[in-house]
């Protein structure tokens, strides 16, 4: 057979795979027609050094970013960042043997990033739920609790620093703005305070507070470890969450409305509405479906907005580790595997349809994928806890659209 025979076929969700007749070959590719190359940040392209570090800050030359916890773009000219205060601003050690650990042992270990901003005796704070943090080293020499929220614009630089609130928070883990809400008030849940704070869009105010701080309960006024939010017109809910293993929903006021979800026996827990971590939730707002993310369990549940149960699916077994999902205007479930560091696209039946992500702390690796955001022009945002860090991508030139992680659901703003 002579040359090559293209056929179009429209796949799921419109997705056009290229089938080139003659060889026998299948073309997936993020951009139709690409030669080469390999997917590594799929549709997008990485914004390098993007945003400001916090080192740049007169008085802050020595420090920069904690743990990234979470990313809202509000716009793609105001992106709210959150991070677990302050780690020292070092460059990557020199390489040293060890031979007291043990032979043939050194560090840093060629190829893998230095420093875990998130996980280990001198990580990142909070130190334990209950202590005073000195399990975690010295205050100004290790750690220190600032700039945990701050706004930069489209280039990244800071143009809100929202540090009349650190005393506020202990481990703010998810920020957030209701899409049905005009006044766009800005959401942050603190697991550790056990509470989930609502504030004015600018920051001077908080207007709300739910939960008891500090004081953790698994009933109508109490949580114990909430993770992440997701709105509909009429109503919200909470994943609670690293220690509860609810869901709870609230009307727009906050008012308690209802709860579901029992605590199972990980990580091979099967029975419908059981779970463990409850990491995640996300909602389509079609339907009014409510997605859970299992977390220990590998697995999303599915329920109505009352909490009966309709499906689930499981995302493959360990080291699968979902730290989140986000369901977009594309009906498109994605998830970030913290494991695997892959970005995962699934229909809302459970199908996969498209995943790209590499292990790294270059630009455009990743390394504990804990927060995602879309802002109206499709730039795609990520929060990183093991790099300590935010990134920035934007979509790639000729790029299938059905491979971006869908634009955000607006309906208060434009």
């Amino acid at each position: 057979m002579c040359g090559r025979l293209k056929i179009v076929v429209v796949g799921l969700l419109g997705i056009v795979i290229t089938f080139l007749a003659g060889n026998g070959l299948t073309q997936f590719a993020a951009v139709p027609g690409a030669k080469g190359g390999q997917d590594m940040f799929g549709p997008y392209d990485v914004v390098p050094n993007w945003p400001q570090d916090l080192a740049e800050l007169p008085g802050h030359e020595g420090w920069t970013y904690g743990a990234g916890q979470s990313v809202f773009a509000e716009s793609p000219d105001r992106v709210f960042i959150l991070h677990r205060g302050e780690l020292p601003n070092i460059e990557s050690p020199a390489r040293t043997v060890y031979p007291e650990a043990g032979p043939a042992l050194s560090f840093p270990v060629a190829q893998l990033p230095w420093r875990n901003a998130s996980v280990g005796p001198r990580a990142s704070l909070p130190g334990a739920l209950d202590g005073d943090d000195t399990d975690r080293g010295e205050h100004g020499v290790d750690h220190r609790w600032e700039h945990c929220l701050v706004v930069v614009n489209g280039d990244g630089e800071i143009i809100e620093a929202w540090t009349q609130w650190d005393s506020l928070f202990r481990r703010p883990h998810y920020v957030t703005i209701n899409p049905y809400d005009p006044e766009k008030h800005v959401w942050v849940v603190d697991d550790f305070r056990h509470a989930i704070f609502k504030f004015t869009n600018d920051g001077s105010e908080l207007v709300q507070t739910i939960g008891i701080p500090n004081v953790s309960g698994d009933d109508d006024s109490h949580f114990y470890r909430p993770t992440f939010m997701a709105f509909l017109d009429d109503s919200f809910f909470v994943a609670d969450g690293y220690a509860n293993t609810r869901v709870v929903k609230f009307d727009n006021e906050g008012n308690y409305l209802t709860e579901w979800g029992q605590a199972g026996n990980p990580p091979n827990e099967t029975r419908p509405g059981y779970m463990n971590n409850v990491h995640g939730v996300a909602v389509d707002v079609q339907t009014r479906q409510v997605f859970v993310n299992d977390r220990a369990n590998n697995r999303v549940q599915v329920f109505d907005e009352n909490g009966e149960y309709l499906d689930e699916w499981s995302f493959g077994a360990e080291p699968t580790d979902i730290h989140l999902f986000y369901i977009g205007a594309d009906n498109v479930l994605w998830a970030a595997d913290r494991a695997t560091n892959k970005i995962l696209g699934y229909n809302l039946e459970g199908d996969l349809i498209y995943s790209w992500g590499t292990f790294g702390d270059f630009p455009g690796g990743q390394w504990g994928v804990h927060g995602m955001s879309v802002d109206q022009d499709g730039n795609f945002y990520i929060a990183e806890v093991g790099n300590g860090r935010v990134q920035k991508y934007i979509p790639r030139t000729g790029a299938r659209p059905e491979t971006m992680i869908g634009k955000p659901v607006y309906s208060a703003w434009e």
